[in-house]
C-alpha cells in the first residue's frame, strides 16, 4: 500500500502536447481548472497549449493562416500557473464561438459544408501538434465536444485522432451527469449578498426588491441566492405547473398558422408574490425581496413578448425580457388593487456580476479536482470523449458523451430542480409562509 503522503507517480504517456480551451459564459474558479489541469500534464513532461478565446480562432483556421502563438495560443508554463487556482476571470479568454452549431442531427455529420468548421478546429490543432484536447464549457460546448469527437470517428484510417475530455461548467448548475458545477457556489454567494444588501434597503424605506436573477431555463441559481440571500419568495419555471400554466393559441407570423402552447397564468403568479406581501403586513414586515429565475421570461403569454427578438431556433433573447422591471409594475398595481394603499417595487437583474467573483474555497476545490481529473482521464485512463465528473467526496468518475447527449438530437437535456424534492422544499420552509 502506498503511502498517504506519497506524491502520484509519472505516468507513461504517448501525449506530448495537450490544448487546454474555454467556451461560453465565464464562471468563478475557471482559473483553477486550467491551472490544475495544465500544471497535472506539466508534471508528466507533457506540453500544454492554452487556446485563447475558445474556438473563435480555430474555427478559422487555414493554412494560408496559420495560428500565432501569443495572438492565438500560448505555451502555459509553471510559472504562468503560479498562485493562480484563487483568481478570478479566465487566464486563457473565453468566447461564443460554436464550430458545431450547423450539425443538429447525426446525419449532418456525413455533409462536407456543415461540418467544415469542425475541420478547420480539427486541423488547426493538428497544425499545433496538438495530441488531446481538454474542453471546458457549458451544454453548447459539451455538444461541440461530442460533434468534435464523432467528426472525427468518421475520419479515413490512419489520420491523427486527437481525444478529447469535457469538463462541465455553467454557474447554472442545470448539468446532467454532475451534482454541482464549478463556480454555481460562488454565484450563489455574490447574489445573496447582493439580497441581502437589498433586504437591508427594503425594510429601511418599507419597500419590496423585485429582482430577476440568471440561471437560464432552470432554477438552481435562483433558489440557491434565495435561501443563502434570506428572500422573502422565489420562483422559478419549476414552479409553474398545475394552476399556475394556461393554453394560449397564437397566430405565427412568419407562417400565419395558429399554434397552440402552455404558458404561465402570470396573473396568478402576481397573486402568488402579494399574497407573501400581505402576509408579511401582517407579521409586521412591510418589505422583502421577490426573486425570479430569468427562465420564466421563456413561459410568458406572447402579449408580452411583442418586440423581443429571437435567434435562429425560434427562441427568444431572455436577455432583452426585464422580468423583474415587468413583474414589479404588475405586482405594485394589485397590491394597491387588493389593499388600498400602495408599496414601492422596484425591479431589478442580478447575474453578471457573479461571474467573475472570486471563487470561494468549495468551487476552487471542485474545479481543481475537474482539473486533474481531465489528465487523469486522458493519462491514466486513457479515455476519449468522455465528462469528468465528481460524487461524494470529490470522488472522480468519467461519464460517456453517450449519456448525456441524445444519438440522433445530438442535444444534452436540462438538469431542472425536481418539484417537492427535498432542495425545492428547503426554499418554501424558509421563505414567508403563505397558506397556497
Amino acid at each position: 500500500m502506498a503511502s498517504p503522503l506519497a506524491t502520484p507517480e509519472k505516468k507513461s504517456t504517448l501525449l506530448k502536447r495537450v490544448a487546454i480551451l474555454f467556451a461560453g459564459g465565464p464562471a468563478p474558479a475557471a482559473n483553477a481548472v486550467i491551472s490544475t489541469a495544465a500544471a497535472s500534464f506539466l508534471r508528466n513532461d507533457c506540453e500544454v497549449l492554452g487556446i485563447l478565446y475558445g474556438y473563435s480562432h480555430l474555427a478559422e483556421y487555414s493554412p494560408e493562416k496559420p495560428l500565432v502563438e501569443g495572438l492565438h495560443y500560448v505555451r502555459l508554463s509553471h510559472h504562468d500557473l503560479k498562485r493562480s487556482r484563487n483568481t478570478q476571470g479566465i487566464m486563457i479568454g473565453t468566447a461564443r464561438t460554436n464550430p458545431g452549431k450547423n450539425i443538429s442531427q447525426s446525419a449532418h455529420l456525413d455533409d462536407p459544408k456543415l461540418v467544415a468548421p469542425l475541420r478547420r478546429a480539427y486541423e488547426g490543432l493538428v497544425s499545433l501538434g496538438v495530441d488531446a484536447l481538454i474542453s471546458i464549457g457549458g451544454d453548447d460546448t459539451l455538444k461541440t465536444a461530442n460533434k468534435f469527437k464523432l467528426f472525427q470517428d468518421r475520419l479515413p484510417e490512419g489520420a491523427k485522432k486527437i481525444p478529447i475530455v469535457h469538463l462541465p461548467k455553467t454557474i447554472d448548475n442545470d448539468y446532467m451527469g454532475i451534482d454541482f458545477t464549478f463556480g454555481y457556489f460562488t454565484a450563489v454567494e455574490t447574489l445573496a449578498s447582493e439580497i441581502r444588501n437589498l433586504l437591508h434597503d427594503a425594510e429601511a424605506s418599507q419597500a419590496y426588491f423585485l429582482t430577476e436573477t440568471m440561471g437560464r431555463s432552470a432554477g438552481w441559481l435562483a433558489y440557491g441566492a434565495a435561501i443563502a440571500g434570506e428572500a422573502s419568495l422565489v420562483i422559478s419555471v419549476e414552479d409553474i405547473i398545475g394552476s399556475y400554466r394556461v393554453k394560449e393559441t397564437y397566430n405565427d407570423e412568419a407562417t400565419g398558422e395558429k399554434i397552440d402552447q402552455e404558458v404561465m397564468d402570470v396573473e396568478r403568479v402576481v397573486a402568488r408574490i402579494v399574497k407573501t406581501m400581505t402576509a408579511r403586513d401582517a407579521e409586521g414586515k412591510r418589505f422583502g425581496v421577490i426573486v425570479l429565475a430569468e427562465g420564466l421570461a421563456e413561459l410568458l403569454p406572447m402579449k408580452y413578448l411583442k418586440g423581443i427578438p429571437r435567434d435562429e431556433h425560434g427562441h427568444i433573447s431572455i436577455s432583452h425580457v426585464n422580468l423583474g422591471r415587468m413583474f414589479a409594475k404588475l405586482v405594485s398595481d394589485e397590491y394597491k388593487r387588493q389593499t388600498g394603499h400602495g408599496r414601492k417595487v422596484t425591479g431589478l437583474q442580478l447575474g453578471y456580476e457573479s461571474r467573475c467573483a472570486r471563487p470561494q474555497a468549495f468551487d476552487v476545490m471542485l474545479g481543481s479536482q475537474l482539473g486533474v481529473g481531465a489528465y487523469r482521464a486522458l493519462v491514466e485512463e486513457r479515455l476519449n470523449g468522455v465528462m469528468v465528473s465528481v460524487v461524494g467526496q470529490l470522488q472522480l468518475h468519467f461519464v460517456l458523451f453517450e449519456k448525456l447527449i441524445d444519438p440522433q438530437t445530438l442535444v444534452t437535456v436540462v438538469r431542472y430542480i425536481e418539484p417537492n424534492s427535498d432542495f425545492h422544499r428547503l426554499a418554501r420552509f424558509l421563505e414567508t409562509y403563505v397558506n397556497e
